[in-house]
C-alpha cells in the first residue's frame, strides 16, 4: 500500500482545477520550484534542453553553441546563441509524473551573478550541476554559497561523464572537501568515459540503460555482473548514510526488510534538511541520465508548503515577522525577481507566495503603497508567453504593464507586508560610454534608464567633474555585453573609455578634529562647535558613536552632525573615491541659543572631517580578485608566471587527471586583457574565472600614480 506521498506520482490530473485558458494547480504538492545552477560549461542549459525534450515542451533538441542555427531554447537571446553562453535568467515549466515543475536556468559567468542570485531568492529547490571531469569549480562554490544564504535543498548532477577523464567518486569527494557537503551517490555509471551507457539506480538496484535516438527510452534491466559486487558496496554505504534520517529504514536494515519507499523517504528527509545531497549522473549531452533527475526532482526536493516564508509588517511601526501559508486561500503576498523590456511593455516575473492572482484584480506595490490592475497575466517558456487567467501559491508567473522595481513585494490592498529583498553585490568595475551622436545619446538614454531597472548590479551615474557617462558592473564581460545590447536593441553607436576600476579610501590611524563653525551675515547667524576624533572602522563601512556628555551638543543636532560626516565619504582627498571602513567619535562640542542649527553643526561636521582626514593618514584601497585558471598541466608554469607578473598571489595548485588548477588572489587593475595574456601563454587551452574577494590596500607606487593621475585631472 502506497503512502499519499508516493500515491500522488501515479495518480492522473487529480489536483488540477481548468478555468478558461489556464490550469491552476490546487494541490501544490504537485508543484516544484527549481534553479539549475553551475560553474560555466558545466551544462546547464544542455540538461534544460533535454529536459524539455523528454517532458514534451519542446519537439527537436539543438545544439547549445548555436551550430544548427536554432540554438538552445532556453538561449533565447541572440547574443547568448553567438557566445555559446547563458547571459539573462530564463524561465520555462513543464509536466513530469504528475508534478508542474518551474525551473530557471541561470548563468553560470561570475559576471552575471545576480541572475543565479535573484533566481536562488525565489527558488524552493535546486540542481547543482558539476562537470564529471573537472568536479567543484569556482563558480560551483560561489553557487553553492548562494544556495546556502537562502537555504535552497538541492540535488547535485554530475555531467559529461562520456567524457575522458570522468570520474564522479572523485567529484562526490570535493563536494565533501571542498563544498562541506554530506553527499550520497544514489547511482553509479554503467561503462567509463566514451563506454558510458546508463547508470546502476542503487535504490531500485536496476540498471537503467538510455535507448531510442535521443534516449528517450528509458530500459531497466539486471545489474551487469561485472558491476554486481560494486553496486552492492555502493547500495551500503548509501543506506549507512540515509538511515541517519529515518528510525524505521535503520530498524528495517537490521531487519533484512528495507522497501524503495522507505529509503526514498529517508532521502527526502535529509534533503529537506539541508543535511544530505543526493547524487545523481549522466551525460545531457549524450542523452543519458535526465530522467531520473527528474524523477529525484520530484521524489526528493520540496514543494512550495514545505518551505518557511516570512514577509515583514510594515504598517504601525512593522518590523514584525508575519508567517505566509504557502496556500490559495488569504491575502495576496507575491514577489517580483526579475524585469524584462518586453514587445509590450515591462515584463515582471513574480513568485507568489500566499493567495491567488487573477487578471482584472487591482493589487499594492508595498514599496511605493500604489494600486495597480493586473492586465495580462503570462506563464513564461524562455521568450515565449502563455496567456493564463489566474495563478496561485507556489507559481511562477509574469505580468504585463506593471511598473515596479527588482524586489518589489506585491500584495492584496487590505495588507502592509513585504519580503525581505535579495543580496546585491556592488560593482567592481566602471567604464566611460560617449554617444557618436546625438540621436545615439537619446537611444543610449532609454537603454541605460532599461538595463539599470532591469539589472540592480549595472549602475550608471553621471560623473559632476569630467560630465561623462560611467557605467558600472561585475566585470569586463558584464559590460561588454550591455553595450553590445545598446547597439543591438537600441540602435545606439557609443565609444568606450578605459575601464576604471572602483577603488575605495580608507584611513589608517587615529586623528582627533575641534571645529568651530561660524557664520554672521545680519541677524540670526550660524553657529556650531564639534569636538572628537576619527578612526578605523574594519567591521564596517561607517559608523558615527556619540559621546557627548552634559548637553553640549544638544541632541537635535546629532543627526546633523552624523549627516554631515556621512555626506564626505562619497569622495575622498586622495583620489576621489569613496571612504570606507571609518568611525567618527563626537566627544563634546558647544552650541548656541539663537545661531546654531541642523546647516551650522552639518557644516562643522563636514569642515571638522576634512580637518582629522589628512592627520589620518588615508590609504587606497584597490579590489583583490579571486582567479581561478584551468589549463593543461605542461601550462602550469606559464599560467603562474602571467599571474606574478600582475602582481598575483598564488593561493593554491591542484593537479588533477593531466589539468592543473591554479587560485590566487590579484588586483582587478590588473586583470584587464588578461584573457588575451593566458591564451598566448597556453596555446588557448587555458581558461578563467574571477571574481571580487576584499579590498586591500595598494602598493606604494600604484598609491602615488593614482594620486598624480588625480591631481593632473583637477589641475586640466
Amino acid at each position: 500500500m502506497l503512502d499519499p506521498f508516493h500515491r500522488r506520482f501515479l495518480d492522473g490530473p487529480a489536483g488540477y482545477r481548468k478555468r478558461d485558458e489556464t490550469i491552476m494547480i490546487t494541490d501544490l504538492g504537485r508543484i516544484r520550484n527549481i534553479g539549475v545552477s553551475a560553474h560555466i560549461d558545466a551544462g546547464k542549459t544542455t540538461l534544460t534542453e533535454r529536459i524539455l525534450f523528454y517532458t514534451n515542451r519542446i519537439h527537436a533538441i539543438h545544439d547549445v553553441k548555436g551550430k544548427d542555427g536554432v540554438g538552445a531554447k532556453m538561449d533565447s537571446m541572440e547574443l547568448e546563441r553567438e557566445r555559446g553562453i547563458t547571459i539573462a535568467s530564463a524561465a520555462t515549466h513543464c509536466q513530469w509524473k504528475g508534478h508542474t515543475v518551474n525551473i530557471i536556468d541561470t548563468p553560470g559567468h561570475v559576471d552575471f551573478t545576480i541572475e543565479v542570485e535573484r533566481s536562488l531568492r525565489v527558488l524552493d529547490g535546486a540542481v547543482l550541476v558539476l562537470c564529471g571531469v573537472a568536479g567543484v569549480q569556482s563558480q560551483s562554490i560561489t553557487v553553492d554559497r548562494q544556495m546556502r544564504r537562502y537555504q535552497v535543498p538541492r540535488i547535485a548532477f554530475v555531467n559529461k561523464l562520456d567524457r575522458t577523464g570522468a570520474s564522479p567518486v572523485k567529484v562526490v569527494q570535493q563536494l565533501r572537501e571542498k563544498l562541506g557537503h554530506n553527499a550520497v551517490m544514489l547511482q553509479i555509471p554503467v561503462g567509463r568515459e566514451a563506454g558510458f551507457e546508463g547508470v546502476v539506480d542503487l535504490v531500485e538496484m536496476r540498471a537503467l540503460m538510455f535507448r531510442g535516438g535521443a534516449g528517450e527510452i528509458v530500459h531497466a534491466e539486471e545489474i551487469p555482473p561485472d558491476l554486481k559486487a560494486e553496486a552492492e558496496a555502493a547500495q551500503e554505504a548509501m543506506l549507512d548514510a540515509v538511515s541517519l534520517f529515518s528510525d524505521e529504514l535503520t530498524e528495517a536494515i537490521l531487519e533484512e526488510r528495507v522497501t524503495a519507499g522507505l529509503v526514498r523517504e529517508a532521502i527526502r528527509q535529509g534533503t529537506l534538511s539541508l543535511k544530505l545531497t543526493p547524487v545523481l549522473m549522466g551525460s545531457a549531452y549524450k542523452n543519458r541520465g535526465v530522467q531520473p533527475l527528474l524523477d529525484a526532482v520530484n521524489l526528493y526536493l520540496p514543494d512550495p508548503t514545505q518551505i518557511q516564508n516570512d514577509a515583514i509588517e510594515l504598517s504601525n511601526g512593522g518590523g514584525e515577522a508575519v508567517s505566509l501559508s504557502n496556500s490559495l486561500e488569504g491575502p495576496l503576498v507575491a514577489f517580483a525577481f526579475k524585469l524584462e523590456d518586453g514587445r509590450y511593455g515591462q515584463l515582471t516575473y513574480i513568485r507568489i507566495y500566499q493567495g491567488t492572482l487573477r487578471r482584472g484584480d487591482a493589487i499594492c506595490n508595498a514599496r511605493t503603497e500604489k494600486r495597480v490592475k493586473v492586465g495580462r497575466l503570462v506563464r513564461m517558456h524562455a521568450d515565449e508567453m502563455e496567456e493564463i487567467v489566474d495563478a496561485g501559491a507556489g507559481d511562477i508567473v509574469a505580468l504585463f504593464g506593471v511598473d515596479c522595481a527588482s524586489g518589489d513585494t506585491f500584495t492584496s490592498p487590505d495588507v502592509h507586508w513585504s519580503m525581505t529583498s535579495m543580496h546585491v553585490p556592488e560593482p567592481v568595475i566602471h567604464l566611460s560610454i560617449h554617444p557618436i551622436d546625438r540621436k545615439a545619446e537619446q537611444n543610449m538614454s532609454k537603454a541605460l534608464q532599461r538595463f539599470s531597472k532591469e539589472d540592480p548590479t549595472f549602475r550608471v551615474r553621471s560623473d559632476s567633474e569630467s560630465q561623462e557617462t560611467i557605467i558600472s558592473g561585475m566585470g569586463e564581460l558584464h559590460l561588454e555585453v550591455y553595450v553590445e545590447r545598446m547597439k543591438r536593441e537600441y540602435k545606439a553607436e557609443v565609444t568606450t573609455g578605459q575601464p576604471q576600476v572602483a577603488y575605495r579610501e580608507a584611513v589608517t590611524r587615529r586623528a582627533s578634529f575641534d571645529y568651530t563653525h561660524r557664520k554672521q551675515t545680519g541677524g540670526a547667524g550660524q553657529y556650531g562647535r564639534v569636538i572628537g576624533y576619527v578612526e578605523p572602522f574594519p567591521e564596517g563601512e561607517f559608523e558615527m558613536v556619540n559621546r557627548v556628555k552634559g548637553g553640549n551638543v544638544p541632541t537635535e543636532y546629532i543627526a546633523a552632525c552624523e549627516k554631515g560626516f556621512r555626506s564626505c565619504l562619497g569622495k575622498g582627498r586622495l583620489i576621489g573615491f569613496p571612504v570606507v571602513g571609518l568611525r567618527v567619535v563626537l566627544e563634546d562640542g558647544n552650541s548656541h541659543a539663537v545661531d546654531s542649527s541642523d546647516l551650522a553643526f552639518q557644516m562643522a561636521a563636514r569642515r571638522a572631517f576634512w580637518q582629522a582626514y589628512t592627520k589620518a593618514q588615508p590609504m587606497i584601497l584597490e579590489p583583490i580578485m579571486n582567479v581561478a585558471i584551468e589549463a593543461p598541466k605542461e601550462f602550469q608554469g606559464n599560467v603562474i608566471r602571467t599571474l606574478m607578473q600582475r602582481r598575483g598571489i598564488i593561493i593554491g595548485t591542484t593537479d588533477d587527471e593531466g589539468f592543473s588548477q591554479v587560485e590566487a588572489q590579484v588586483p582587478l587593475a590588473e586583470m584587464f586583457g588578461y584573457s588575451t595574456n593566458l591564451r598566448s601563454a597556453s596555446q588557448g587551452k587555458a581558461e578563467f574565472t574571477m571574481e571580487f574577494e576584499k579590498y586591500g590596500p595598494t602598493p606604494t607606487e600604484v598609491s602615488e600614480a593614482l594620486k598624480k593621475k588625480f591631481e593632473d585631472k583637477i589641475r586640466s
